[in-house]
Order: C-alpha cells, then structure tokens, then sequence
C-alpha cells in the first residue's frame, strides 16, 4: 500500500482503483463525522444579541469549531485534489480535473452560506444550481476514478 506522504501530499504518480477508493474513504471518514460535529453545532452559532450575551460559551465553542472544520475541509480538498490527481493521469487524462469536485464543493457550500444572509439579492436557484453541478461533477468523477479502469502506459 502506498504511504500517506505518496497519496495525499503530492500529485506526482499514479495509483490504481483500489487504491484511489481506499484513499477517498480515508478522507471521507474524518470529514463526515465532522461534518456532523458542524451540524450538532450550528444552531449556537445562529444568533441575535437579544437571545444571549455578547459572549458565551455555546457559541465561542461553536466557532472555535467552526474555525478547525473550516481548516479540515481545506485540507481534505487539497488532500483529495493530489489523491485524485494521480488517478486521472492514471486514466490517461490531465491531472488537473482534479480540482473539479473539490472545487465545485467549495462553491456549493459557499453558495449555500451566502444566499441565505445576501437579503435576496442572490435567487435561491443559484445555490440549487451549483447542487446540481457538484451532482453531476461528484459522479462524473466516481465514474472515472472509481469505476473505470487506468489505461495502459505507452512503450517506447
């Protein structure tokens, strides 16, 4: 098995199917519990001064969480971008399309935090547009990564 140096802190290489699955699940893995830490959260975040004082436990720790989730998910992208770097050249395709899924997660998400606080300045529909492109990128790459095979390498 390829060390976590290889897989996850350089796009340099290349790396089988299996191997990619493994690496995603030890990404995801992380990233979802603390996704679910975010979520168990967030309703200390979201608050007026007349609810609570200006400080208070709850919230300070809700955005201390905040912080490192924020931290994590740039780190898993960045992760996940040299992970799946390696198989799209693999494939036989630009290492670049990497940055594909992480990307239009990052957008999704941000889309998700700004319309709702933007006073209808941005149409709800952008956020559910960019859904529906995280959708079809996210399976467009488990497609090509995670189901097809790796091309051959060319002999000289």
């Amino acid at each position: 098995m390829p060390t976590f140096s290889f897989l996850f802190r350089t796009d340099a290489g290349r790396i089988d199917r299996p191997t990619w699955w493994r690496g995603t699940i030890m990404l995801a893995g992380p990233l979802v519990l603390a996704t679910l830490g975010w979520i168990a959260l967030t309703p200390w975040a979201h608050r007026d001064l007349d609810e609570r004082a200006l400080l208070d436990l709850p919230s300070l720790v809700a955005y201390v969480y905040l912080l490192f989730y924020a931290f994590a998910i740039l780190l898993g992208a960045v992760c996940f971008y040299n992970l799946s770097a390696k198989r799209w050249r693999d494939r036989g395709r630009p290492a670049a399309l990497a940055g594909a899924l992480p990307l239009a997660l990052l957008l999704a998400g941000a889309a998700h935090w700004l319309v709702p606080r933007s006073e209808d300045t941005l149409p709800n529909w952008i956020a559910l547009a960019l859904d529906g492109v995280t959708v079809v990128v996210a399976v467009w790459t488990v497609v090509e990564l995670g189901c097809l095979a790796g091309r051959p390498e060319k002999r000289s």
